[in-house]
């Protein structure tokens, strides 16, 4: 059985992604940055549940749209900078699956949710304010999407595939 915590987190639309992910590449500090941009939705849900937890993401998966997301803004992080995430639908889906494992959750998971993503972290804090200024300078918000549910096992560095569950519901009602 295996023991290492999982991390779910949200896939993104690819120009997001691949905006994103440049920013991390390009201040993140290289001997720390072992992932590609993410949104982290649960940092630490218990990983002897493996099977239960991917056939609950399956079903929730299958029967939700993906939800719009709004870059809408930055933020310090003190030793970096991330860029906050606006989306009603992505705050209920978290809360659903908040209630539904009220139980294995730690205390970091059991807080408020405050989506984003990290593009610096670790640096010392006049870089970070440097790198916040410089991207406040010419910031516009955009839209995007996120487009599944990533599940990874944590086992202290780069972090392995443990699932992916595409979110393919429909807004449409049914009969429609």
């Amino acid at each position: 059985m295996d023991e290492a915590p999982l991390i779910l987190t949200l896939g993104l639309d690819a120009a997001s992604f691949t905006r994103l992910d440049a920013l991390r590449r390009a201040h993140f500090p290289p001997e720390r940055n072992y992932l590609s941009a993410h949104l982290t939705l649960f940092h630490a849900l218990p990983g002897a549940m493996l099977a239960e937890i991917s056939a609950n993401l399956e079903t929730l998966a299958a029967g939700t749209p993906p939800p719009a997301l709004h870059f809408a803004g930055l933020r310090s992080l003190g030793r970096g900078v991330a860029f906050t995430v606006e989306s009603p639908a992505l705050v209920r889906l978290r809360g659903l699956l908040a209630s539904a494992w009220h139980g294995l959750l730690g205390a970091q998971d059991r807080q408020g949710f405050r989506p984003h993503v990290t593009v610096q972290n670790k640096v010392e804090p006049a870089a970070a304010r440097a790198l916040l200024a410089e991207l406040e300078n010419d910031f516009t918000s955009w839209e995007g999407q996120g487009v599944s549910l990533l599940l990874w096992h944590y086992r202290g560095g780069p972090w392995e595939p443990a699932g992916t569950f595409a979110l393919t519901g429909s807004d449409k009602p049914a009969g429609r």
